[in-house]
């Protein structure tokens, strides 16, 4: 038995889009037959004016042939509106779900966390307003057109069908070849936009060891690629567009030819108007054709589109719905921890365990890549775990709902990232500014007489990510972020790698001020400056715990592991015992 295929999220969002497309459809159709009203305007003056010499009539059938294109063109400018309202209703639809998706995708290091999906959703958006998809709602007029031919004259209704049929196989042949072209083009644009994001990230670094030149090399050569395969589907897309018309415009002059030549052999019975009649139907049919083989690039963009954004949404599912929690205290519970990056089975914290009451501070200590990192974004539920739980208060951190969980908890990554916009809405992590508790954390981190010392104090514009600001100032901001509100349990990772003597001085009695309000507190380290006013120790080395306890006990051992690495091993036959190798901190 075929399995069932996963339910398509994009599907399911475009279902609801029916009644716009069922209107669009009907506009449509209505607005293709009015199409007749010039052929009719014509038969009907040559058919009775001429012969009446009737001004009324003339006047009459004019009033009535341009209130046809008035209403043909109300009906046109209405579909165009109730795409347009559909297209808006799709974005109101996926936009949330796929700003949350590409979050997803970046937060666990996976492909699609840049603005390809955003192009995606706004290519597939203009679709439903492009001209192929309107002409595609004109092909059902195309059938009413070829049952009047046929009514006409089989003969010449035959003739249309086969000119719909050449005109068919010409849409397709051009499907076939430029297709992989096409679908290339599109993947070497791509590649390009994502290699001058990452460039342009580090300007800074290209422009002061001179890269630019190698840089700009490499990008004109994919930019070459994307420009090569864009006009080898140009060309081959112009050529079969150029042949459709040029069969649309012979079936024309064919068709009025033929009705002659058929009326000559006693043949065809109707008027000379019926042939002029069969002949501008058979362009009419078609018209649609011409105009989605002319459109064809149109087609295979939004086709692609649609194929990567119905698999990058399956990719990143939206997160069920989770039960509320009541607000945590601070206990913090690490269980037998082992965890490596999103998408890499290479395990970097390896069975880790402690605990952590509320209102005590821990610093973690460790040579580099020992995993502090790692474990700092294990805390916060960053990253899941291989097996083992961090658990606040009981409750997994990694599930836990962080929109109910975030203004409870602190954080403060090794990578200080500010967002534009001022200091305050920096410090207040955008939600509503509340400016005692924005200043209550600046003073905390010993900062507010700085901003208050700017021109636009609080509200003043950090720049793009905080370039207003220096990398200690910077780091200082990220710290009251971190603490603003009181949170209950807060992570900073190498809080103080930009902090001067000053800085280390206002981030212990930052720590110190919260501790005493029940706070509980994980620092990552290199500087032994924060210990002072540290309860706890956990020692890291190659992502495995090598002490944890109180500071004293863990700082005594570590002292007395060095030092016995220093006394010279007593001398005897054989091998050297293997030495101890001191745990750095």
């Amino acid at each position: 038995m075929k399995p069932q295929a996963p339910p398509s999220e994009l599907r399911d969002a475009v279902t609801p889009l029916r009644p716009y497309f069922r209107k669009a459809i009907i506009f449509s159709l209505v607005a293709s037959l009015l199409l007749l009203a010039p052929t009719v305007y014509m038969l009907e003056v040559y058919d009775r004016v001429v012969n009446s010499r009737s001004h009324m009539t003339l006047a009459m059938l004019t009033l009535l042939v341009l209130g046809a294109y008035v209403v043909m063109e109300v009906l046109d400018w209405a579909r165009g509106e109730v795409m347009a309202e559909a297209g808006r209703k799709l974005d109101q639809k996926l936009s949330q779900r796929t700003f949350h998706a590409v979050f997803d995708a970046n937060l666990k290091r996976q492909p699609g966390g840049g603005v390809q999906p955003f192009n995606d959703l706004r290519v597939l958006r203009d679709f439903l307003t492009s001209p192929v998809l309107a002409g595609a709602m004109e092909a059902p007029t195309a059938f009413v057109f070829l049952i009047i031919v046929f009514s006409i004259n089989p003969a010449l209704g035959w003739a249309a069908t086969v000119g719909a049929i050449v005109v068919a196989a010409l849409a397709w042949l051009n499907e076939k070849a430029t297709l992989e072209p096409l679908q290339e083009a599109n993947k070497t644009n791509a590649a390009a936009q994502l290699y001058v994001d990452g460039t342009l990230r580090n300007a800074e670094v290209i422009e002061s060891m001179g890269m630019l030149r190698n840089i700009h090399r490499r990008w004109v050569a994919r930019q070459r690629e994307f420009l090569g395969l864009q006009a080898v589907a140009s060309d081959r897309g112009a050529s079969y567009q150029s042949i459709s018309k040029y069969v649309q415009l012979t079936l024309n002059s064919a068709m009025l030819g033929m009705g002659v030549w058929l009326q000559l052999k006693g043949h065809f019975t109707g008027s000379g108007g019926m042939m002029i009649v069969a002949a501008t139907l058979g362009g009419r049919i078609l018209a649609p054709i011409v105009q989605i083989v002319s459109q064809w690039r149109t087609v295979v963009t939004a086709r692609d589109a649609w194929t990567r954004m119905d698999g990058f949404l399956a990719a990143h599912p939206p997160k069920p719905d989770a039960m509320l929690l009541p607000p945590p205290r601070g206990a913090l519970l690490v269980e037998s921890l082992v965890a490596g990056a999103p998408g890499n089975n290479a395990a970097i914290i390896r069975n880790v365990a402690f605990a952590l009451p509320p209102g005590e501070v821990l610093a973690v200590v460790g040579p580099s890549a020992s995993g502090k990192t790692t474990l700092a974004r294990l805390l916060v539920g960053l990253w899941p775990a291989a097996s083992g739980k961090v658990r606040l208060d009981g409750a997994d951190v990694f599930t836990w709902d962080k929109t109910a969980l975030g203004p409870y908890i602190g954080y403060l990554p090794q990578g200080v990232e500010l967002f534009e916009g001022t200091l305050a809405e920096n410090i207040a992590r955008f939600g509503d500014v509340d400016m005692k508790k924005v200043q209550a954390a600046a003073a905390a981190v010993g900062l507010h007489e700085l901003i208050e010392s700017l021109p636009q104090g609080y509200q003043s514009p950090v720049g793009r990510d905080g370039s207003s600001l220096s990398g200690g100032q910077r780091q200082r901001v990220a710290l009251a972020r971190a603490i603003y509100g009181d949170p209950v349990f807060v992570v900073l990772d190498e809080p103080n790698s930009s902090l001067d003597e000053s800085g280390d001085a206002a981030l212990a009695q930052a720590i110190t001020l919260m501790k005493s309000r029940g706070t509980s507190f994980v620092v990552m380290t290199h500087r032994t400056s924060v210990l002072a006013v540290a309860d706890k120790m956990l020692v890291l080395r190659d992502g495995v715990q090598q002490a944890f306890g109180p500071r004293d006990e863990v700082l005594a051992a570590l002292a007395k592991m060095a030092q016995q690495a220093q006394q010279p091993a007593p001398r005897r036959d054989g091998p050297a015992p293997a030495s101890r190798v001191p745990v750095a901190v």
